[in-house]
């Protein structure tokens, strides 16, 4: 009896662990683009093709021009700068005075052509005004939960800043299908294969520390794609209203970023 009892127990744990095993591999999963219908009821909602789109975009350009500027006037200039010199998504972040209103105005010129989006989105709020501003895309400063699922029940892509490989996983498992690391980590290249290589079903969008002449070598060790900030957007260029400068970063960086090809999707 003692023996029956014994090996009773031993297989309810044993299949008790297999179901514990089964559960954790489960929220390793993102929930994906959502169909239609399950996002019908919900405002602000985008389709499936629309969701596949925005990451089809970033897969083939790979690289995004993002903005701040201190004033208003210079932001449209210097975006208009990076645009004439070959980029093709753009990201204005809430920092830049009248950020939401330039959004608009390039998604209603540049529709179709040049994907735009926000960044420095810190609440659903912000991700809400952004939105209704034409963003197609919403990038965050930090790993943030309410955001990325906010964005993902909507198929909205969300693009959440992270610096850590755990914070990676955790925006991945909250629905975010691109994570942006950030600030830049020592390493640079190198620590993005070391974790593209242990955790392959990531897809790193670099943005801190990516410059003019190493955004070819990110996207060579396993970042999907990259962000341009400061080195694009040369503060003593946009100062003196040297917008050629920035023209030119674009064109120089762009044809770093075509020489390794689009990227493979996971």
């Amino acid at each position: 009896i003692l023996t029956q009892v014994y090996q009773f127990t031993r297989r309810n744990k044993m299949a008790l662990r297999l179901a514990a095993r089964s559960a954790i591999r489960a929220t390793a999963i993102p929930s994906r683009a959502l169909s239609t219908a399950a996002v019908s009821d919900l405002d602000r909602a985008k389709s499936v093709e629309n969701f596949e789109a925005v990451l089809n975009k970033f897969a083939e350009i790979r690289a995004c021009a993002v903005l701040r500027t201190a004033t208003s006037e210079a932001c449209p200039k210097a975006m208009q700068a990076a645009i004439d010199g070959g980029f093709k998504i753009a990201e204005f972040t809430l920092t830049t005075p009248d950020c939401l209103t330039h959004l608009s105005d390039f998604r209603a010129k540049y529709d179709g052509d040049v994907m735009v989006g926000c960044g420095t989105i810190l609440t659903t709020e912000d991700a809400e005004n952004a939105i209704d501003a034409g963003s197609e895309f919403i990038i965050t400063p930090v790993m943030l939960p309410d955001v990325i699922e906010w964005c993902a029940a909507r198929n909205i892509v969300c693009v959440p800043g992270c610096q850590t490989p755990t914070e990676l996983v955790m925006a991945y498992r909250h629905g975010a299908p691109l994570q942006k690391l950030f600030p830049g980590v020592a390493g640079g290249p190198m620590w993005v294969k070391a974790v593209s290589s242990a955790l392959p079903f990531l897809s790193i969008n670099p943005t801190s520390g990516v410059d003019l002449d190493n955004a070819g070598e990110y996207l060579k060790h396993g970042a999907a794609s990259v962000g341009l900030v400061a080195p694009l957007f040369d503060p003593v260029a946009i100062a003196n209203g040297d917008y050629d400068t920035i023209a030119k970063n674009a064109e120089k960086v762009m044809a770093n970023v075509r020489e390794v090809g689009p990227y493979i999707r996971k």
